[in-house]
């Protein structure tokens, strides 16, 4: 018997619609499976076998065909066992299939059947809505980050035994046996203040009319002149983050697995500070397979090069581009990936030398600097 399950798979930090196909024929008994998979999306099969057989559900000696699609988009990770399962169910007569066109899954299982949380999932719902799905199936840990999106009705699960018995319900009552999660937007909150900033009048009015109009900062002078505590709260002067903004940054967080139980929606400007020897990959996102960098979490927000002068000069040039567009585009084989990187640049440099030795006096009244700077 044939069966087809919606889930979403993550492409940057956008999600992209994925159709499980499951086939349970008669045959050399099997488990095989198709379409562009990485290592962790092939062991899927071990896990969903064992699950299934934890949770109480003997399939068939037959053989089992899986196939993702589409086959030209890479699937990785662990997202996919869900909507595997419960495609194989479906194709073996226990589970409605009437009900699945309306509902998107998506979760990790454990070898107990127990749905374990994932990356991603607050793109994986907004890419559900957008393909105009009325359900959405996530780990019950990953509900609170997904419920901001309107249009669709996000269900949280802990079982593959629990969710196999919403399924089999009428439609109508699908959503209405399940926890749902409740919508925690919280005001803007910091542990520190810009009203803390005593003194220098000239050092707070030029960050005030940067941060008005969120126009790039250099603040140069000796240290303990408070450079970096000024810096440090400029997210506190900043307009608070609006619905839209909330959506985007936290995707970016929720790609990046940096949102937690505790915290499941960024509702501060982010600020970024990284050490001075990051990698120019680390700095603006790259890898195999892309995955969102310093410029990208600090979207929104503030980044803050500490001692600008030690970073190498190849990572400084990357930032070129994001300044002028608000975001980057990484190309690899597979594709081009393009993440948001719509921020405020705030830098810090002690009065000293540059990197090649020379002596600068560049912005000291009477004095010249012996740098030739290249227009």
């Amino acid at each position: 018997m044939y069966s087809k399950v919606y889930s979403v798979g993550i492409t940057g930090v956008e999600g992209v619609p994925i159709m499980v196909e499951a086939d349970v024929s008669d045959g050399l008994p099997g488990f095989s499976m198709v379409g562009y998979l990485s290592s962790q999306v092939k062991e899927a099969q071990d896990r969903v076998r064992t699950a299934l057989k934890n949770s109480g559900f003997r399939l068939p000696s037959k053989k089992v065909t899986i196939n993702l699609s589409p086959a030209d988009i890479r699937k990785e990770g662990a997202a996919f066992d869900l909507p595997i399962a419960i495609a194989v169910l479906a194709a073996s007569d226990l589970i409605q299939p009437e009900v699945l066109n309306q509902c998107v899954f998506t979760g990790e299982l454990g070898l107990d059947g127990k749905i374990k949380p994932i990356h991603g999932a607050l793109s994986i719902a907004a890419s559900a809505k957008k393909d105009r799905k009325s359900f959405c199936f996530l780990p019950m840990d990953n509900v609170e980050e997904s419920i901001l999106i309107d249009g669709i009705q996000i269900i949280g699960v802990n079982h593959l035994k629990e969710l196999v018995a919403c399924l089999n319900k009428p439609l109508k009552d699908l959503g209405q046996t399940n926890r749902k999660g409740i919508c925690r937007i919280q005001a803007s909150h910091y542990d520190m203040d810009y009203s803390e900033i005593g003194g220098q009048p000239l050092l707070r009015r030029a960050t005030e009319v940067a941060a008005a109009g969120m126009h790039n900062i250099l603040y140069i002078g000796p240290a303990g002149t408070g450079k970096t505590m000024v810096a440090k709260r400029i997210p506190t002067i900043l307009p608070s983050l609006t619905k839209k903004e909330m959506i985007e940054i936290s995707k970016i967080y929720s790609v990046s697995g940096l949102l937690t139980e505790e915290i499941p929606l960024v509702s501060n400007r982010p600020f970024r500070s990284p050490h001075h020897t990051i990698s120019s990959h680390a700095l603006a996102g790259g890898g195999r397979f892309p995955k969102p960098g310093e410029i990208s979490l600090a979207s929104g927000g503030v980044l803050f090069l500490d001692e600008l002068a030690e970073f190498q000069k190849s990572t400084l040039e990357i930032l070129r581009q994001p300044l002028e567009d608000g975001h980057i585009t990484i190309s690899r084989m597979q594709g081009a990936y393009e993440f948001p990187a719509d921020f405020m640049l705030a830098a810090a440099m002690n009065r000293g030398e540059y990197q090649c030795g020379k002596n600068y006096n560049f912005g000291i009244l009477g004095k010249t600097c012996s740098v030739k700077l290249s227009a």
